[in-house]
């Protein structure tokens, strides 16, 4: 049996991108993080230690976007959902990183990648 805790719209600046420009000036990435998680124990004790501090999983996204450079943002997907699956309390992740302001020519919402990770076995 899993659950879901999901972070949505975590917004941090970051340098990542092919241009110059974008690893000189940055700019605002959007992440959106879902864990499949099993909640039956922190709802049986109501203990955070029993669960995924989701306050302690932004931190550690932030960290992430905020530190090193990457060309490509699906390497940026990929980092963070290997930094969720560190926890072995998480079953399968999916990671989006949302590009808002891409240097695209014309006009768009938005461009993502999203990198879904399952433990072996779950």
């Amino acid at each position: 049996m899993t659950d879901t805790i999901t972070l949505t719209g975590l917004v941090a600046y970051g340098y990542h991108g092919v241009f110059e420009h974008e690893k000189r000036d940055g700019q605002e990435f959007t992440i959106d993080v879902s864990l499949d998680v099993d909640t039956r124990r922190a709802a049986a004790s109501d203990d955070i230690a029993d669960t995924v501090h989701y306050g302690e999983l932004a931190d550690a996204v932030v960290r992430i976007v905020t530190g090193e450079r990457f060309d490509l943002i699906e390497t940026l997907a990929d980092r963070l959902a290997a930094a969720v699956m560190e926890d072995e309390r998480v079953l399968a992740t999916a990671v989006t990183v949302h590009k808002p302001h891409a240097p695209i020519p014309h006009a768009f919402a938005d461009v993502s990648v999203t990198a879904r990770r399952t433990r072996s076995g779950a």
